[in-house]
Formats: structure tokens, sequence, C-alpha cells
């Protein structure tokens, strides 16, 4: 970091170059901004603006230590509620100055994550009904929010069930940018989706994931509504989605058929290192 940056919050340095990057934007020449925030993460450190509107309301107290783990003595959720609060008011600054440039209509906003929530934050009950936190390949790990925000262009206040991954976000950009020649990758466009053609939109036959670290390896794999996990030395477990979205019940051995295809799957989507 930069000497003059020292004893800034980082996260205020990131909206500030990106107000800097949107305020000098050409409106008559196409331009891209990835801006990657950290919060909310560990360790849960906001400044104090962020915090007061939650500082009297009687929650339950927690706290890191140096490692950024949790103790369960102090106001770690104060923090947390500020970081996610800073985040989304300086989201809004952003989209804010794209309206005042005249630029919302012709820009595409994506919101999205990179993971389900850790488990510092558990009394929020930020994963709702599913199971796991990040790390895990169970849908609290993996499954997260995708905002789009595209006036005129994508209808407001509506939902999609396309079934995605980030390996799709490139050859949508590609689409949408009119580029002839994408680079070779596993993503299929999800264009169609973000314009309500569904009956249009191109689907997977299959999502691989696989995580190594820690609780690792272990590989999952979703097609349609159905998903398998498998992990080492353990019987697979094969969940319905569409019913049991928590992944409470492990119905592979009352779908063999279905439990085998995904298998093959899984076992045909990785490349041995």
């Amino acid at each position: 970091m930069p000497e003059e940056n020292q004893g800034q919050y980082t996260h205020d340095l990131f909206t500030q170059e990106a107000l800097s990057y949107v305020g000098n934007a050409k409106p008559d020449k196409p331009f891209f901004l990835y801006l990657a925030y950290t919060i909310p993460h560990a360790p849960l450190t906001v400044p104090e603006d962020s915090q007061l509107e939650y500082r009297d309301l009687g929650w339950p107290k927690r706290k890191m230590n140096t490692k950024g783990h949790y103790k369960h003595d102090a106001e770690g959720n104060v923090s947390y509620a500020g970081m996610i609060t800073r985040m989304d008011r300086d989201v809004g600054k952003i989209v804010e100055l794209l309206k005042r440039r005249g630029l919302d209509k012709n820009t595409l906003v994506i919101f999205t994550s990179d993971n389900g929530p850790d488990s510092g934050n558990n009394w929020f009950n930020s994963n709702g009904d599913l199971k796991g936190k990040k790390r895990d390949l169970y849908e609290g790990g993996i499954r997260v929010p995708m905002i789009a925000y595209w006036p005129e262009t994508i209808a407001p206040n509506t939902e999609s069930h396309h079934i995605s991954a980030f390996w799709d976000i490139m050859p949508t950009f590609c689409q949408l940018a009119n580029v002839a020649q994408c680079p070779a990758n596993d993503g299929i466009s999800f264009v169609a989706s973000l314009l309500g053609n569904t009956k249009q939109q191109q689907e997977h036959d299959y999502l691989y994931w696989e995580f190594n670290e820690r609780k690792g390896p272990i590989q999952a794999v979703r097609a349609g509504n159905w998903k398998l996990l498998r992990k080492l030395n353990k019987t697979p477990e094969l969940y319905d989605l569409s019913k049991d979205i928590g992944e409470t019940t492990n119905v592979a051995s009352a779908n063999p058929q279905i439990a085998k295809r995904l298998e093959n799957y899984m076992d045909s989507a990785r490349t041995e290192h």
C-alpha cells in the first residue's frame, strides 16, 4: 500500500478508485470495471460510522483473535453488519453516479459473491435453509446470490431459475461485446436469461466443483435439480434440490441410476494433476 494511504480503510480506497474510474469514463466508448470488494470478511473491522446504528440493539457479541478466528465475548456481529452496510452504501454510490452521468441505461451492473457465508456469522442465519458454509460443496458453500441491473433492458423485479456458474461470465460478456471469437472455455452465455428469453437459454448438462483445502478432497456435480457430493472414501450423497434444498436426505440408494450418471460426470470432468 502506498505510504500516503497508510491508516485508511482499504474498502474506502477501492470505492474512491471505482468512483474516479466511472466518473472519467467516456460516454461514447465501452468500459469495464471489476470491483473485488473484500468485505464482509475476517478480520471483522470497520470504521465507527458504520457501526453506530447497531451498537444498542442488544445483539449477542463476538470477537476474533489475531488470526481472524471467532470468540464469543465481544462485538463481531456489530462489525459484520457494519461491513455489509458500508458495502451496500458504496455500491449505491456507484450506481447513482452511473445515473447522474446518463450511463446507467447502457451499463450492465452485476453484483455477486465468490462463496457462501463463513461460520462466524451464523447468528444472522446467513445461509437460511441451505446446508454448509464457505469451503463446503453443499449449497450453503457454493450457491450465491447474483443481482443484474440494466435499466430498460433487464425487466425489474424479475427472477431467473437458470443454473449458472462463474465460468459462464466470460462467454456472456463476449456475446454482449459482440466478440467474434471468445476464448475456449467451459461456460455458456446467459444473455438470453438476462433478457428474459428463457426458451432460448442454453443449459449446462452438468456443473462440476472440486475443493481440496482443509475438508477436502470433496467433489460435487449438479445436473438439473440433482446434486451428487462425494468425499474421499465415503459413500456418495445424492440430493433432489427441487424437494430438498437443505440437502437433508441422501437418496442415492433409492436412485442408483441417477447417482451413477452423476458419478460418471464427476469422473470425466476432472483432469488428474
